[in-house]
């Protein structure tokens, strides 16, 4: 497939922008090529600047839950747009909000509203630091929770190796207040507990992952996160920017039948508009600031526009809608797997789904890992020319939307199978 227009304004943006792009997995490497610049998108659908459509299954990498371009939620923001952007001061819209928040997913009891994923995780983490009064936190391999310095972190060589850095630019002195630990591995969390449980502040987890591909927990390892943070006194954050609104209408702790002591959101919450949240237990949370000492502030945090999209998504969110993203997600699934034949696995949690170049199953990084990545290259290659859009790397989870239809499915099913021929 060549997109000469896409071409032309990857040439000029490069000149512009690092590598030609504002997130660094929308330029192509993992897969070849050029990107497809984007200059429209409804429902199911994105139109490239060359007018060619596709089906899309990144959704924003998520927001898109509804589809693009949902009417009531671009009538709802461009009615407010009317009386101001942003302001700088309390609205009702906000106050709304959180109160809707909140009564979708009962362990928070206190929220704060930021512009990204980056700015939630980063500010739990400070607030659970700043409760117990300790440094020292864990994440797992493999799991992204934004681009903070004591995040982009991977593992050192044993339990009691502090992390290095993972990105040139991260201070090892930062790095060495990160713990990580397999996905997964409830016996090496347990074990690091036993050895340093007073110095952990928190333990932060994708309870689905979907920044390796999707990769389901294991039963009982979110329960045994939780359990252990509570014996150790330390803070169980769920980083739910990706499945929060997802995978249910309470996110994967509803979904689990979990509560986390701290949760972070995004991406669905702001229906497609820059805003995340962080929030929680009442306690932990009235260490912020101006409640207590642990600071956070943002100019744009809770604006109008943004809030307004997220309230008009919310809305939208009921038990049929998630019951149709199951079905769908279920029968590409099954077509998937067929055309994949051996030597690949499909993963899916409600409308989250990857297709590993692996036999599978993935339950870590390390297996995530063994995937054959020019298998996939090929396999993206392939289903963009036949028109359809799936996340340009073979560690991102793919998304389906309420307004995929069973036709949208069987003719990616089909492209898919074309592609893997």
């Amino acid at each position: 497939m060549s997109d000469s227009v896409s071409k032309g304004l990857f040439e000029r943006a490069s000149k512009v922008i690092p590598g030609g792009v504002n997130s660094p997995v929308r330029a192509f490497r993992a897969v070849g090529g050029e990107p497809v610049f984007v200059k429209a998108a409804h429902g199911a659908r994105i139109v490239g600047a060359d007018g060619r459509e596709y089906i899309d299954y990144v959704g924003s990498w998520g927001p898109a839950i509804l589809g693009h371009a949902e009417p009531s939620v671009v009538a709802a923001v461009q009615k407010v747009l009317a009386d101001g952007l942003s302001f700088g001061a309390p609205t009702e819209l906000e106050v709304r909000f959180a109160e809707a928040v909140i009564a979708a997913v009962p362990s928070i009891e206190l929220l704060r509203s930021v512009s990204s994923g980056t700015e939630a995780t980063m500010s739990a983490i400070r607030v659970a630091r700043g409760f117990t009064k300790r440094e020292l936190f864990v994440k797992f391999e493999g799991c992204y929770h934004g681009h903070a310095d004591h995040l982009l972190v991977k593992a050192g060589s044993g339990l009691a190796t502090f992390g290095v850095p993972d990105s040139a630019g991260v201070p090892e002195s930062v790095a060495r207040g990160t713990l990580t630990l397999a996905y997964n591995d409830t016996a090496a969390l347990r074990a690091l507990f036993e050895a340093r449980g007073r110095e952990i502040a928190a333990v932060i987890v994708e309870p689905v992952v979907g920044n390796m591909g999707c990769v389901p927990p294991e039963p009982g390892f979110l329960a045994a996160i939780i359990s252990l943070c509570e014996a150790h006194g330390a803070v169980a954050i769920f980083d739910e920017v990706m499945t929060g609104f997802r995978l249910a209408r309470g996110g994967a702790q509803e979904r689990f039948g979990l509560k986390p002591h701290l949760t972070t959101l995004g991406k669905i919450c702001g229906g497609g508009m820059p805003l995340a949240v962080y929030g929680g237990r009442r306690d932990i949370m009235q260490v912020v600031a101006p409640l207590g000492p642990v600071y956070q502030a943002g100019t744009l945090s809770g604006n109008p526009a943004a809030v307004t999209a997220g309230l008009a998504t919310l809305a939208r969110l009921d038990a049929a809608l998630y019951e149709r993203l199951e079905a769908l997600g279920a029968a590409l699934e099954t077509g998937l797997r067929e055309a994949a034949g051996a030597g690949a696995c499909v993963q899916r949690v409600g409308s989250m789904i990857t297709l590993f170049f692996t036999p599978g199953p993935v339950r870590s990084w390390a297996d995530a890992k063994a995937c054959d990545t020019a298998r996939f290259a090929k396999f993206h290659r392939g289903l963009l020319e036949r028109g359809v859009y799936w996340p340009p790397s073979q560690f991102e989870a793919a998304f389906i939307s309420g307004v995929h239809t069973p036709e949208d499915v069987a003719r990616t099913v089909k492209a898919a199978a074309e592609a893997l021929a």
